[in-house]
């Protein structure tokens, strides 16, 4: 008949080995920023909130002048990051927008918030224009910078 003889030193290794494993799996478990092994089960979409702002004023001549713009001006992503821009007509009856080199295209009306999904795969700095305002002409240029990383 055989006998399997484990040393002391033996079992403390493989007791030591388990009790890691144990605490490893607790700790990535409790996480609170922990990502599912699978995705897609918990995807995070961030919501960034924009309005349509006004700046008007009065020249020493008695001249009315008026700009638009987004406010923020700037926001940041990262590449591959699903985001919800969602920006509030604050003022200006209405502002037509387009964000270059994509095909989105959408309107904002005053009062109302338009709901834009975004996803930028390629990094870079992406141009959100207002065309009722593109330039100083037209009382702008009301134009946001959507910085991708």
């Amino acid at each position: 008949m055989h006998f399997f003889v484990l040393k002391r030193k033996t079992l403390y290794f493989f007791g030591l080995i388990v009790f890691i494993a144990i605490i490893g799996s607790l700790w990535l478990g409790l996480k609170p920023d922990a990502t599912p092994a699978l995705g897609g089960q918990n995807e995070q979409i961030r919501e960034i909130h924009m309005v349509t702002g006004e700046f008007k004023s009065t020249t020493d001549d008695g001249k009315e002048i008026e700009a638009y713009r987004w406010d923020p001006g700037t926001i940041f992503l990262e590449k591959g990051e699903k985001v919800r821009l969602k920006i509030l007509g604050v003022n200006g009856k209405e502002h037509p927008f387009i964000i270059e080199g994509t095909d989105i295209k959408w309107v904002v009306k005053k009062g109302e918030e338009t709901v834009v999904p975004l996803q930028f795969d390629i990094e870079g700095t992406y141009r959100l224009i207002c065309l009722t305002h593109p330039s100083a002409e037209h009382n702008g240029p009301m134009i946001a910078y959507i910085v991708v990383d």
